[in-house]
């Protein structure tokens, strides 16, 4: 490890750079990511956004190194224009969901990420690129839907690192900019977070509120369309 530069931290894994092209991602608690490899795999066979993915072993990921700011990051430092990252995050969905299903899938379901928030795109030089693919699997594309609408809206809610009303404005525009609904589901992805064992206390607390935040601005922007 001495000769690898962390480059940053998340709530489940630490990212090292290896080199000028690649960079280690690994998982604090252990395990296996050779799911999340297959997945990042998958969808990058078929032109999807995703880091080349160069090995998967145990609970190390090393991938390409995009350079570039987070989503979250440009958007926050007035680099990227609010309506712009609500567009793009709600158009990344489209493409993920019209991808074909994978082999022996259940039919009807499509390749879900269920973590696809603006700080897991990355604005490399190829445009933008999704990252964080350990929850993905595959199912209902409007559970993805719910999850990003419910995150966004519990960084409004709980006006994490000041950015309330930023993430108020993005949600509208992404919940005007999807296909689906991000409301069928809605219940679904609140249970889901609230068994997310890196959520504080606090945070799951407002979740509810959150969810109501998600229905309030789907109804007004329903109404408004």
């Amino acid at each position: 490890m001495d000769d690898q530069v962390l480059l940053g931290s998340g709530r489940d894994a630490d990212v090292f750079a290896l080199d000028e092209g690649r960079v280690l991602r690994r998982y604090r608690a252990g395990g296996d990511v050779a799911a999340e490899a297959a997945i990042m795999a998958y969808v990058g066979s078929l032109g999807y956004p995703v880091p080349r993915v160069d090995r998967a072993e145990g609970p190390d990921l090393v991938m390409e190194r995009i350079d570039g700011p987070t989503m979250l990051r440009a958007m926050v430092e007035g680099e990227l224009a609010i309506t712009d990252g609500a567009e793009i995050l709600a158009d990344l969905h489209r493409r993920l969901h019209e991808l074909p299903p994978r082999p022996n899938s259940a039919p009807g379901t499509r390749v879900l990420h269920l973590d696809l928030h603006p700080d897991n795109v990355l604005l490399g030089p190829r445009g933008p690129v999704v990252i964080d693919w350990l929850n993905g699997t595959d199912g209902e594309p409007e559970l993805d839907l719910a999850l990003s609408a419910l995150i966004a809206a519990e960084v409004a809610v709980n006006d994490m690192f000041g950015s309330g009303a930023l993430a108020e404005s993005f949600l509208r525009v992404f919940l005007g900019a999807v296909s689906g609904d991000p409301l069928r589901l809605l219940d679904s992805a609140v249970a889901r977070r609230r068994g997310n064992p890196t959520l504080s206390a606090e945070e799951v607390s407002r979740l509810d509120s959150a969810a109501t935040l998600v229905r309030a601005l789907s109804t007004d922007v329903r109404q408004a369309g």
